[in-house]
């Protein structure tokens, strides 16, 4: 796998979702995932073209995808895990922030990433990320914010009662506060530069954040849970989760910790 064939995928997606706009609330439900969350339409349509265009590439694959579950093809091998439509509740309710997100890892955990995709489904604007190569929009190289003002705190509540208080202190000293409801494009403008932090207190998924994770690092940034541990050992699967904390960089980052602490 290379970015090229992500970026096949990301040019059907495009094709085939990017440019459908959907009325507030005129979709229902048509099961649940594998990760729980109830699926869509929109959510199996994305599914259904990645998994077929993967299928097409006839290259042995471990898939953990957040409708489907897991599953190998060819017998198994690189994994690659996708979020179909992270924001999907965005896009059923006509709000136009959501995208799709796909890592490939060499092994089961988050520090064995070394692709990461993330494609915004209403623009077509592509987040990608080689290990050890660079992160890139629409294919210039980007990097994270350098100095140590924080601007702008991206955030996500699954919980606002429970999460904000939490992150209320960090919220006091930024100049701006966003909450997008898709996880995977918060991060991505972290990496992107627009955004100085993202925090979730809330667990979220590895495959809200895989394609996120490589994009930040490899742009300059840091990525950890929320009170700063380590994520790189936490393996890639539907059930596994861990709270985020992404800041442009380790002054940032350690500033984040000290206001949430």
């Amino acid at each position: 796998m290379d970015i090229n064939l992500l970026r096949q995928i990301g040019s059907k997606l495009f094709k085939e979702i990017g440019q459908t706009r959907h009325m507030p609330f005129s979709q229902e439900p048509i099961t649940k995932g594998a990760g729980g969350d109830r699926t869509f339409p929109i959510d199996k349509k994305a599914e259904d073209i990645i998994i077929s265009s993967l299928e097409s590439f006839d290259i042995p694959l471990s898939i953990i995808s957040e409708e489907l579950g897991t599953t190998d093809m060819k017998g198994g091998g690189q994994y690659v895990v996708i979020d179909p439509v992270d924001g999907s509740k965005n896009a059923i309710t006509g709000i136009p922030l959501y995208c799709t997100s796909i890592a490939v890892a060499d092994s089961d955990n988050v520090g064995s990433i070394r692709l990461g995709y993330v494609l915004n489904l209403l623009t077509g604007d592509e987040f990608w990320a080689e290990k050890g190569r660079g992160s890139y929009f629409n294919g210039q190289r980007i990097y994270t914010q350098k100095d140590d003002t924080i601007y702008l705190v991206n955030y996500e509540a699954q919980n606002p009662g429970v999460d904000i208080p939490k992150i209320q202190q960090l919220f006091s000293k930024a100049r701006r506060t966003r909450c997008f409801g898709a996880t995977a494009l918060s991060i991505s403008y972290v990496a992107y530069g627009a955004s100085s932090v993202f925090v979730t207190p809330a667990p979220s998924r590895t495959f809200d954040f895989s394609a996120g994770y490589l994009l930040v690092n490899e742009a300059g940034g840091i990525v950890t849970s929320y009170d700063g541990s380590p994520i790189e050992h936490i393996e890639l699967g539907i059930k596994k989760r861990t709270t985020l904390l992404a800041a442009a960089n380790k002054t940032l980052h350690q500033k984040s910790i000290d206001l949430i602490s």
